[in-house]
């Protein structure tokens, strides 16, 4: 094939073109996996941070809810079923919880009911953010734990009922030390408060808003579905993960252009060379009697052949760099980064276009060049 005696016989210049061609898909493909990694564990780890929205009862008095921690007042359990529902409405991992402060052994403790399942509106499949506790045992907190020695597999009682302890929590620093987590249902029954709770967690799963307000927009969706609860949500949070989503994304809107421009020159440039030592051969090809098109069809078959094969070593490349130096520059995880193969789909289908369309100047100049001043030109 005349394109592969061309390559052999001009193998620095192909190898040049063949390197602008790996660069720019090695950039593009490393700074996409590092992106979406940064992303993926952002997520993550804004995620593991804790719910970010609390659905409470709306006749709620906030003084009392923030002294204590939670409502005095309580709302049927069914809102979480009309959130559900309607399906389109922007929250996630729903998780129904009841509260109540009680005297246990001489102490103030707080008793959490946690629904067993975090349902989602969306019907997505998700990992849980919180424990399920089984019914009939109990989660105890740190200092609950510390204060009347109590190991796991120990039973505790609560009126006159007995819990075994599943699990007792590490110190957490906060109020859900002398806490004792139950199954929603078991503490409904106990405290007498069947289908009653008095907060829905949840977690904002909305990236942005056209208006830049997200809590307003919780609050207008809610207040169609479910007007007897009113919506709080973490704003630190919520505001944090938004900030860094922003933040990858104008790093790679900033770069990818500019690392697009620089390729797209050296491949032209690297193209501009090839013709030009190949002139008294175009000439030669011309006066024979080959067409433009079929000069043309040289070029561009070398062209597509570098795209290709660029596209391949390029993906390789980008994606080993990606492992080997994003968990060291951007502060992921090396589990974080993994091989994303639909770019390996795209570089195949987009390198060849850009390596043509890169060519296409010099190229378009070559063939529409005299034959006569080409062999002159020798």
């Amino acid at each position: 094939m005349l394109v592969l005696k061309e390559i052999i016989h001009r193998k620095f210049n192909f190898l040049m073109g063949l390197l602008g061609m790996v660069t720019i898909t090695s950039l593009v493909v490393a700074f996409y996996t590092i992106t979406k990694a940064t992303k993926d564990e952002t997520r993550l780890l804004t995620r593991n941070m804790g719910f970010n929205v609390r659905i409470i009862p709306e006749e709620s008095d906030m003084n009392t809810f923030w002294l204590q921690g939670y409502s005095d007042k309580t709302m049927s359990e069914q809102v979480v079923d009309k959130m559900i529902e309607q399906k389109s409405v922007n929250y996630a991992h729903l998780t129904a919880t009841l509260h109540k402060r009680v005297q246990w052994r001489g102490k103030e403790v707080v008793l959490t009911g946690i629904s067993k399942d975090e349902r989602e509106p969306s019907g997505a499949k998700k990992s849980k953010m919180i424990f399920a506790i089984p019914p009939g045992k109990v989660y105890l907190g740190y200092e609950l734990a510390k204060q009347f020695n109590i190991d796991e597999g120990d039973k505790i009682e609560l009126f006159d009922s007995t819990f075994e302890v599943e699990k007792t929590l590490s110190e957490a620093g906060s109020e859900d030390d002398i806490r004792i987590y139950f199954d929603l249902e078991t503490l409904q029954k106990l405290v007498k408060m069947e289908g009653r709770v008095n907060e829905v967690m949840a977690l904002n799963c909305m990236c942005s808003t056209e208006n830049g307000d997200p809590l307003g927009e919780l609050r207008k969706e809610l207040g169609l579905i479910a007007p007897e609860a009113k919506v709080i949500m973490n704003s630190s949070i919520a505001d944090a993960r938004e900030k860094q989503r922003k933040m990858t994304d104008k790093y790679f809107a900033m770069l990818f252009p500019i690392i697009l421009i620089i390729c797209a020159i050296w491949l032209g440039s690297v193209t501009m060379g090839n013709v030009k030592d190949r002139t008294h051969e175009i000439g030669i090809m011309r006066a024979m009697g080959f067409s433009s098109s079929k000069i043309g069809q040289l070029f561009f078959l070398r062209a597509i052949l570098i795209g290709i094969v660029g596209a391949i070593i390029g993906f390789v490349i980008g994606t080993l760099l990606s492992m080997q130096l994003g968990p060291k520059i951007f502060n992921v995880t090396m589990v974080a980064v993994k091989p994303v193969f639909n770019l390996l789909y795209w570089a195949l289908l987009i390198g060849p276009v850009f390596a043509v369309l890169a060519s296409l100047i010099p190229i378009t100049w070559a063939i529409n060049q005299d034959s006569a001043k080409l062999l002159n030109e020798h």
